[in-house]
């Protein structure tokens, strides 16, 4: 199996690796620690293509596609996932759905304006009280007048408060069936939209250069034109957007794991005690050596698993096992990265300061490691 990249690929990495040492690097830290969404990179990053790298010409993409798009996540997470997880949830989360399920109308309106960055999407799954267990959503939608009037609440949303979010789509109750469980379809609602509140942005642990808010939903109105997908079909819409996000997540946690080996690589070859560099104790070269092991297989599983979305082959077995794997290796890298950097590690003046508050969320959002190890057993035909 031939995991190398194409010429094309390898140029898209290149580019976008120059533009994360080159202009990420020497700002994120100062959006980090003002909890400041960095809308001057994301604004380049759109001028880049990045946001339309997976979709089609016709709707004003790049023409790429999913590997593309996990290749410039992973580039831009060996320096900060803040600005990675932005990417990828704009993408995946925001746009994604639209292109997969969407009416054509809704493709029209709303993609080229996604694509091209000039506006983020975000997409409301998770409430206060339901996350993965759709059963648990509260949310409704009724149909009145050729409207969908909706009400409820979503929690930790990505992208839904930034100065260019244009739509979030979320899920709701929108009747029950004939057994009485609820039906739950997907509803796409423009920014701005009278009812929608916006709450201040969350104080988190990590990717504190992200934009994620609690939202909620006061007889919303929007029309019933702005149904994404069929009637019913929503949570089962957005696990399949799931299963293609765990490769992206997989992506971004390879890179972090990879750049917490880079630092930790350049710390050790300057850094002296007793007269010589701490990368020349073994104790250290030893724990560097695992680092590049761990970032290692996350590459692989990452790149094996978009190969088999790329080709049209089954993945959710691999996006799981690709998902689960990679967010255990960026915790793993970024916790012995601290302690290469010693108490420099734990300020927020050296980049694996940030690596180690944003590692723990990888291995909780879009699914956390006890839902991969679910769907890894179901995989292998164990019963549910």
């Amino acid at each position: 199996m031939d995991l190398r990249l194409s010429d094309d690929l390898e140029a898209l990495r290149k580019t976008v690796e120059a533009f994360a040492h080159d202009e990420v690097a020497p700002t994120i830290g100062d959006y980090y620690v003002r909890g400041e969404f960095p809308l001057p990179l994301v604004e380049t990053m759109a001028e880049m293509g990045l946001f339309g790298l997976p979709f089609p010409e016709e709707y004003g993409g790049m023409g790429g596609d999913y590997v593309a798009l996990c290749v410039a996540i992973e580039e831009l997470a060996k320096v900060d996932s803040s600005i990675a997880i932005t990417l990828e949830a704009g993408v995946s989360l925001g746009a994604m759905p639209i292109y997969r399920f969407g009416s054509e109308e809704l493709k029209q309106q709303w993609l080229p304006k996604l694509t091209s960055g000039q506006l983020l999407g975000a997409f409301g799954l998770t409430e206060p009280g339901a996350g993965s267990d759709a059963g648990g959503t509260a949310t409704t939608a009724v149909l009145e007048d050729g409207h969908w009037v909706i009400n409820g609440s979503k929690a930790f949303i990505t992208n839904s408060g930034t100065a260019i979010t244009g739509l979030i789509t979320v899920t709701a109750v929108t009747g029950y069936d004939a057994d009485g469980r609820k039906e739950i379809s997907a509803i796409l609602i423009p920014a701005g939209t009278p009812g929608l509140t916006v709450a201040p942005p969350y104080k988190k642990v990590g990717w504190d250069a992200s934009d994620t808010h609690e939202l909620a939903f006061d007889n919303v109105r929007v029309p019933a034109g702005n149904l994404v997908g069929e009637r019913g079909r929503g949570y089962a819409q957005f696990l399949r957007i799931l299963d293609e996000g765990r490769i992206a997540i997989a992506a971004l946690a390879a890179g972090l794991a990879q750049g917490c080996v880079d630092e930790s690589v350049a710390y050790a070859k300057t850094r002296e005690a007793f007269g010589r560099p701490i990368g020349a104790n073994q104790g250290i070269a030893f724990m560097i050596a695992d680092m590049a092991a761990r970032a290692h297989t996350a590459r692989v599983l990452w790149r094996e698993a978009a190969g088999r979305l790329q080709r049209g082959e089954p993945f959710k077995h691999e996006a799981a096992i690709a998902k689960m794997v990679t967010s255990e290796a960026a915790m793993d890298n970024a916790r012995a990265a601290t302690q290469v950097h010693g108490g420099y590690g734990f300020t927020l003046e050296y980049p694996v300061g940030r690596f180690y508050r944003d590692a723990k969320i990888l291995e909780i959002g879009e699914g956390t490691t006890q839902v991969q190890q679910m769907l890894i057993a179901r995989g292998l035909g164990l019963p549910a």
